[in-house]
């Protein structure tokens, strides 16, 4: 539920007034970056922002992530995740998120406990209603969502962004690039990287919100309806542009953009028992861990 512009802000502050340190996992994304704002601007260099750099993020973002923090004087660094090196990752079912996130929080972690800080995920209202396992995998090992806890729907987030002049007001949606990958799919770094360069040559063509779904040697593409006319008009452009990263057939999807529509081919039960797999993994995994790091009397 939106709330008025006034308490959503005073709410956002209100948490990082009474927070202490935190570590702000920033993807430079509209959610992550006004968390990333807010807790810089309450909390100074009590605030870290971390960038996690692997194969799934696009080269475009994780240079947007660097120019933001120069932009807004974030106390900000980067870290590398291996979610590439698990089987369970790579072989992309439902719950690949939850394993994502598990691998994000490994390297979060020991930097919360060398500031004694909490970490916080650019969370919102709206994402709790889909298929978000990264979610649980993040809640189950001590973050916190704070625009969850003031309020802020999806609409909330851009309103208030653009209030506060911050560029990343209107930014496309930008999932990881695994997540053009239909499950089932075999997530590998070539075709993380295929898909990274084929997007890129469309943002370069003028389109801003977009997703490459990978299926073999045909990328399907979706643009906003808006955009499809627009589209057809540079159908030669198009076709040079993502053929030319080594995909033989190009297409564009009528029914245009939609975000995280890949999960429309989960049944709810399929969904339920590999999440509940996944945390259940997750679960056995951090135990023995901790067991380890316990035994050595140092932290992971």
């Amino acid at each position: 539920m939106a709330v008025t512009t006034e308490a959503s802000i005073s709410g956002l502050r209100a948490f990082f007034e009474q927070s202490g340190p935190v570590i702000v996992a920033f993807s430079g994304g509209v959610d992550s970056a006004l968390v990333a704002w807010a807790a810089n601007d309450v909390l100074g260099d009590a605030a870290l922002s971390v960038t996690a750099v692997s194969a799934s993020l696009a080269t475009d973002e994780a240079t947007d992530c660097a120019a933001l923090a120069a932009e807004w004087g974030l106390h900000w660094r980067t870290v590398e995740t291996d979610e590439m090196t698990s089987a369970a990752y790579r072989i992309n079912d439902a719950d690949r998120c939850f394993h994502c996130k598990s691998a994000l929080m490994d390297q979060l972690e020991p930097l919360a406990a060398e500031r004694a800080a909490m970490v916080v995920l650019g969370v919102n209202v709206d994402d709790l209603g889909d298929h978000r396992p990264g979610q649980h995998a993040a809640r189950d090992r001590g973050a916190r969502f704070p625009l969850v806890e003031a309020g802020f729907a999806k609409s909330d987030v851009r309103r208030i962004s653009a209030e506060l002049g911050l560029r990343t007001w209107d930014k496309p949606a930008a999932a990881c690039l695994a997540s053009r990958l239909p499950y089932g799919t075999q997530v590998t770094v070539p075709l993380l990287r295929k898909l990274d360069r084929a997007e890129a040559a469309l943002r370069r063509l003028g389109f801003g919100q977009l997703r490459v779904r990978d299926y073999a040697d045909t990328a399907r593409l979706e643009l906003p309806l808006e955009d499809l006319a627009a589209a057809i008009t540079q159908r030669e452009a198009i076709v040079e542009a993502v053929a030319g990263v080594g995909y033989r057939y190009v297409t564009l999807d009528l029914e245009g953009f939609r975000s995280g529509n890949l999960n429309g081919a989960l049944t709810p039960g399929e969904s339920l028992a590999q999440s509940q797999g996944a945390q259940s993994q997750g679960a056995q995994s951090q135990g023995a861990q901790s067991q380890t790091a316990q035994s050595r009397r140092a932290p992971r």
